[in-house]
């Protein structure tokens, strides 16, 4: 099991140089990878908000180790074509620790509405789909078309490609008990779950996580490698804890930091103390 932190892009830590410090502090503390959440707004419209893209370059630039991403883009809202080429250059840019998450994005009105973009989950979940297709087929590096509902692509080709291969990672957030996001999972390299009936104070329970798990492999059409993926919060060293996890699938468990928690030298001093097992 690998061990990352996950930072918010607001609030105290809308600052983008805060972030690539406490991205450095992570790996020089032991964790595999650090992640940054995805907002273009916020509730608090007086919240300053960081550009998660800009704030993984600076990681990019700042470690040398860690895996690194920006968990979960909400590619509904986003062109896939800039996306795309984005995350391949970000690949190359930190020698090939890019991991890439998606999903619906959480803030319908504030990051959709109103901006005048269609804030229907059914439509965001349709751009979704449509928009992994080409993100995926442009990284390929050979010439792609799309035609699609929302997005169209005719014959383009997208140098370099990421260093990645096949392709950059790509996993999917979804809230259970909804099941459309894991099946979609399913199609991918990776699962993030969250879930409905566990706060954000909380941890879902190996018990919880294991019934995901077994979901997203039973649609999923071959056995291929899955990653597994969730937010928790330890104070430390717990390897038993971690270790049940483990048990039921688990390979990347990101220790959830913000305001929530603390302040920001509290979190520093979570990040000093390193992973928790």
């Amino acid at each position: 099991m690998k061990f990352a932190v996950g930072l918010p892009n607001v609030r105290e830590y809308g600052d983008p140089a805060l972030l690539v410090e406490l991205g450095h502090e992570a790996e020089l503390a032991g964790w595999d990878g650090v992640f940054v959440w995805d907002h273009l707004a916020y509730r608090e419209p007086e919240a300053p908000v960081a550009d998660p893209w800009i704030a993984v370059a600076g990681l990019a630039d700042r470690t040398q180790r860690i895996a690194l991403g920006v968990m979960v883009c909400a590619l509904a809202r986003r062109r896939p074509w800039k996306v795309a080429r984005e995350a391949a250059s970000l690949d190359v840019l930190s020698g090939g620790r890019l991991r890439f998450g998606a999903g619906l994005g959480s803030l319908a009105e504030e990051e959709f509405a109103a901006f005048g973009e269609d804030a229907d989950p059914r439509v965001r979940a349709a751009r979704l789909d449509e928009a992994l297709e080409i993100v995926a087929g442009l990284w390929t590096g050979e010439p792609f078309s799309y035609d699609g509902v929302h997005h169209v692509v005719r014959s383009a080709r997208f140098l370099p490609t990421p260093l990645q291969r096949p392709r950059i990672p790509i996993w999917i957030a979804g809230r259970w008990p909804a099941r459309p996001p894991f099946r979609r999972a399913a199609r991918w390299d990776g699962v993030f779950p969250t879930r409905r009936d566990v706060g954000r104070a909380e941890t879902m329970s190996p018990g919880q996580l294991a019934e995901i798990v077994a979901y997203t492999r039973s649609q999923r059409p071959g056995d291929e490698p899955l990653d597994v993926v969730i937010e928790g919060q330890t104070d430390g060293p717990d390897a038993a804890r971690i270790d049940s996890y483990a048990d039921v699938g688990l390979t990347w468990w990101i220790e959830k930091l913000g305001w929530f928690r603390g302040s920001p030298e509290e979190m520093r001093a979570r990040i000093a103390a390193g992973p928790p097992a």
